[in-house]
């Protein structure tokens, strides 16, 4: 292992000590692509969720190191909707690596051109960390760059890196984000989830399926920023969207 590596493990533990001295999500961008660095990694993204309708997903974005040419372009073309990466994110309870030139030559055009336009900025490679609550999938670190050394067996301390970086990111951004409004239905699931209601009981209640219940939490949860459904229940009771003063 090269020189580089070798003090890596001393490295995760003071860069977690420090984290709580940094008050802005840029800054704790640059601390973190700071630290990777000596892996080739040279962009680095924090994101929540996947866009409902009518979001755009520079509108998720928590702190961003990509090219702003690229964000525009990823944006407009709503590449989210393509992006392979995002889509195994979703998918993998675990961080993994990818490689953008496998997807070349994928059958799904999208795909294919989000990668290669990704590889023409310089994201050619990297290490996604998927952020999950009780809810699945909520959020995701990503590293990238095009010469790319991550030894397996340091993976799992960027894997820390990055959840305490994704944390203290959302401390300092949470508080600041917009009170949305929500509709009447997801104030409804929130309210009963806020009085301990499974999903399946807020559907008796309210005389709907269980799977729309969790779509009318989880729309919740994306528009308050929420990580999960408890945190949703939490934001919307601070910021008087509910009320659990009502009849049981």
């Amino acid at each position: 292992m090269s020189q580089a590596h070798s003090q890596f493990g001393a490295d995760v533990f003071s860069f977690i000590e420090n984290l709580d001295r940094l008050s802005e999500a840029n800054e704790v961008l640059r601390v973190l692509e700071g630290a990777v660095a000596r892996f080739g990694f040279e962009r680095t993204l924090v994101t929540g969720l996947l866009p409902i309708e009518g979001e755009r997903f520079d509108d998720l974005v928590l702190a961003s190191g990509w090219p702003p040419e690229f964000m525009q372009l990823y944006c407009e073309r709503d590449y989210i909707r393509f992006d392979p990466i995002a889509r195994l994110a979703r998918q993998s309870a675990n961080p993994f690596v990818w490689e953008g030139s496998s997807y070349f030559r994928s059958e799904n055009a999208g795909a294919a051109a989000v990668m290669k336009h990704a590889a023409d900025f310089g994201i050619a490679r990297g290490f996604i960390v998927p952020i999950h609550g009780p809810a699945g999938y909520e959020a995701a670190v990503s590293m990238s760059g095009v010469d790319i050394d991550l030894p397996a067996k340091l993976r799992p301390g960027l894997h820390l890196m990055a959840q305490y970086s994704f944390n203290q990111i959302w401390s300092v951004v949470a508080p600041q984000r917009k009170t949305p409004c929500l509709t009447g239905r997801e104030r409804e699931v929130l309210t009963w989830a806020a009085k301990g209601k499974s999903a399946w009981e807020i559907g008796e209640i309210l005389h709907i399926a269980k799977r729309t219940v969790d779509e009318h939490a989880q729309h919740a949860s994306r528009k308050l920023g929420a990580v999960n459904r408890t945190q949703a229940v939490a934001m919307a009771l601070r910021n008087h969207l509910i009320s659990i003063e009502i009849p049981v």
